[in-house]
């Protein structure tokens, strides 16, 4: 599919996607970045049924253009009482620093996208131009009933063997999120080995080996990280971190903060925050991963639920370091300002480097 038709079937003017990250990305901010021509995005993984209706809704009250909804396709999490009570355990002492107790249990605190019935009749009800899948795939009659909707699918993926997959599941079009990138790896299987491809690797790879439209992610930043992914073959770039500092987004203070300063120089892959390798500003909860043995940790999305208790416990006490500031490799890129001065900025920027 050439690049303008995956435009013409997302229904947007830029190859511009803006990634759609959970308890960043706003209504607000898929709505501006809709507006202004490129593809904007929510991210409803973490969001129960009414909760992500809403987020529809919202977006919906603010623009009639196309967007982008996204879910979580892990594998469903299975307790380990045992594993689960020295997980707190072994994080008692910190939160006693901030005088604060820790759970006395962790729960599944959101729900995989997959056998989810009752979220996937909501998306068929409210049928959004697009829906797009991290972590894996749903069963194959989610596929055929969000296709038959009318719906426009993506997933991604970060090797050749996981967007083979997706290309013979029928979806629409591969996000090819490399190692680079902020937030949550999309890995399938999060214990099968990682060959770490960079997002220039990955795209060109992908481009070159299959029949579908490839929108890179990772690292890029601005205009010229766009027309490179683009030169490799990509039809589209998805850009997270870029958007973090913008108004509309759903990032404290701090995180901006952070992301805006001598933090977004140093990131790390880290496991310790929620059970699943997620890219994150060296912090102080990105320091404790350093010593910890992913086997010791509980299920994604259980162990999320003792980091966000500490984040909150430590928040009250003045200290930020244990957020999950998500952030890729190009964070110290960011800019900061309304979501669609930043489309319009990325896009001037695209045109002068094609033109270069």
């Amino acid at each position: 599919m050439a690049r303008h038709d995956l435009l013409s079937l997302l229904g947007i003017d830029l190859p511009i996607v803006q990634a759609p990250m959970a308890g960043v990305s706003s209504p607000d901010m898929a709505a501006a970045v809709s507006e202004a021509g490129a593809l904007g995005s929510i991210g409803v993984g973490a969001s129960d049924v009414d909760g992500a209706r809403g987020m529809i809704a919202a977006v919906r009250a603010r623009t009639a253009r196309p967007f982008q909804v996204n879910l979580f396709c892990h594998r469903p999490a299975i307790a380990d009482t045992g594993r689960e009570r020295r997980w707190i355990e072994r994080f008692r002492p910190l939160f006693a620093e901030f005088d604060a107790e820790p759970p006395e249990t962790l729960g599944e605190i959101y729900r995989s996208f997959v056998g989810h019935d009752a979220m996937l009749k909501m998306l068929i009800d409210e049928r959004p131009a697009v829906v797009s899948f991290h972590f894996g795939l749903p069963t194959a009659e989610a596929i055929a009933a969000l296709r038959a909707a009318g719906i426009v699918l993506l997933a991604t993926a970060t090797s050749l063997a996981e967007a083979e997959a997706v290309t013979a599941a029928g979806i629409d079009a591969i996000v090819a999120q490399g190692w680079e990138a902020g937030g949550h790896r999309g890995m399938f299987d999060p214990d099968a080995r990682d060959d770490r491809l960079g997002t220039v690797a990955l795209t060109r790879l992908l481009a070159r080996s299959l029949d579908r439209p490839v929108i890179a992610a990772g690292g890029i930043m601005d205009g010229a990280g766009i027309a490179a992914a683009l030169s490799l073959g990509a039809s589209a770039a998805q850009l997270g971190t870029a958007f973090v500092a913008c108004d509309e987004s759903l990032a404290d203070a701090a995180y901006r903060a952070a992301l805006l300063g001598e933090a977004a120089r140093h990131t790390a892959m880290v496991c310790a925050v929620s059970g699943r390798p997620a890219r994150i500003l060296s912090n102080r909860f990105a320091a404790q991963d350093v010593a910890i043995d992913p086997n010791e940790m509980p299920a994604y999305p259980i162990t999320y639920d003792l980091g966000k208790a500490l984040h909150a416990a430590a928040k009250a006490r003045g200290e930020h370091g244990y957020g999950a500031q998500w952030a890729g490799q190009g964070a110290p890129l960011a800019r900061a300002m309304s979501a669609a001065d930043l489309v319009a900025a990325l896009a001037a920027e695209l045109e002068a480097a094609r033109r270069a």
